[in-house]
């Protein structure tokens, strides 16, 4: 594993645990020597994660759409910012960009960004690591609607428990290390 990939909030939320650990978060990302791949903002979150991976020496890779950067909310310290043209591309190089996905809290961005990396790896699009750092319980009930989603036949229970929940950054990375993907949905080996 040589990159993580971020996704986080546009704004800090309302707790301010959730600050912290995109702080501590981005600290440690670099400190591990891994390289931090996000959506490019300085804002929130996501301006929190990337500025403590600067700080601490870290490689830090934005993609951002061309709209998103003429808005000025495109973080101009980092290592690399690369320019797409539209969400879908943002999300695409993210993804070829990184060895796992790394959910801090956030909104419907981040529950869509996370979950479509959730879903490819299940059918074998590739086998990377999705995690979610569980600031102080954010991510409770969206694991209960998950878990859901298998008690109720809508998915495997195989493909519930390669989702990989931590209250750290650390944590995430350190679960990380040890993946090991399931078959994918489709396969005649699946679970």
């Amino acid at each position: 594993m040589k990159s993580i990939c971020v996704y986080c909030g546009s704004s800090a939320g309302t707790d301010p645990r959730f600050l912290e650990e995109a702080i501590r978060g981005g600290a440690e990302i670099a400190k591990a020597g891994l390289t931090l791949v996000y959506g490019g903002g300085k804002v929130g979150l996501m301006g929190a994660v990337a500025d403590a991976a600067l700080a601490a020496g870290g490689r830090v890779v934005g993609v951002m759409p061309e709209d998103l950067v003429n808005q000025e909310i495109a973080h101009k310290g980092l290592t690399e910012l690369h320019v797409v043209r539209s969400m879908h591309e943002r999300k695409l190089a993210m993804s070829e960009l990184a060895d796992g996905f790394l959910c801090l809290p956030g909104g419907p961005g981040t529950f869509e960004e996370i979950f479509e990396q959730w879903t490819w790896a299940l059918l074998g699009i590739h086998a990377k690591p999705c995690g979610f750092v569980n600031v102080a319980g954010y991510y409770d009930l969206m694991r209960q609607t998950i878990q859901q989603m298998a008690d109720n036949g809508f998915i495997g229970q195989a493909y519930v428990d390669m989702l990989v929940y931590a209250e750290t950054t650390p944590q995430v990375l350190d679960a990380f290390r040890a993946y090991v993907a399931p078959p994918p949905k489709w396969s005649t080996n699946k679970p």
